[in-house]
């Protein structure tokens, strides 16, 4: 496949699709990063790629200037996969969500990991300060139309499965890592979340 075999299938975007692309961050970002309450986080070593979730109370992220966002790290397993990942690569991307909000906001852009504890001690959630943030620099911005959240129903309650149709997360580290677990029920799996959020 060649950049001009894509363009043959899929023709060329449409000049609106083409000119939304910003590198500040105005009005309308603003106010979609203050009510965003979930992102996903796209780093890469150069050879391997990652992908992190990350999610808060909204207004989590901090738009820090024109170009620059604030994002906690918050208590997670310790891989921190991505946060090596930008030591060695810089660039990442984001995608914004908003519960309810079929629209999402991509930012690219390179990142850069502080541990200077008065911008760590900003983001305090329940009395825990995260141990590193990251600063995030943006190239490029633009919104994403909201085709890929309406297909999948992801806002709608009423498309969700009425149980959960998969393994608990004990029940799958059993199996996939051949690891012993106290329990495999969801209710050990939700106080270990509740335990361990902040």
């Amino acid at each position: 496949m060649t950049p001009d075999k894509l363009r043959e299938i899929y023709g060329e975007p449409s000049p609106r699709a083409a000119a939304k692309n910003i590198t500040t961050f105005d009005k309308h970002c603003r106010q979609f990063i203050e009510h965003s309450t979930f992102l996903v986080l796209a780093t890469a070593d150069g050879d391997n790629l990652d992908v992190s979730p990350k999610g808060d109370p909204a207004g989590f992220v901090e738009v820090e200037s024109d170009t620059t966002l604030l994002i906690p790290d918050r208590q997670g397993n310790n891989r921190i996969d991505g946060l090596l990942n930008i030591l060695a690569h810089p660039k990442v991307a984001l995608l914004f969500m908003i519960p309810s909000v079929s629209e999402t906001l991509r930012v690219n852009g390179t990142a850069e990991i502080l541990d200077d504890p008065q911008i760590c001690n900003r983001f305090e959630m329940k009395n825990r300060v995260p141990k590193t943030v990251l600063r995030v620099t943006a190239t490029e911005i633009f919104t994403h139309c909201g085709k890929a959240p309406l297909r999948s129903g992801l806002w709608k309650p009423e498309s969700w499965p009425a149980a959960r149709p998969v393994a608990t997360l004990n029940e799958m580290l059993r199996d996939h890592a051949k690891m012993p677990v106290d329990s495999i029920a969801q209710a050990a799996v939700d106080k270990l979340y509740q335990d361990t959020l902040y």
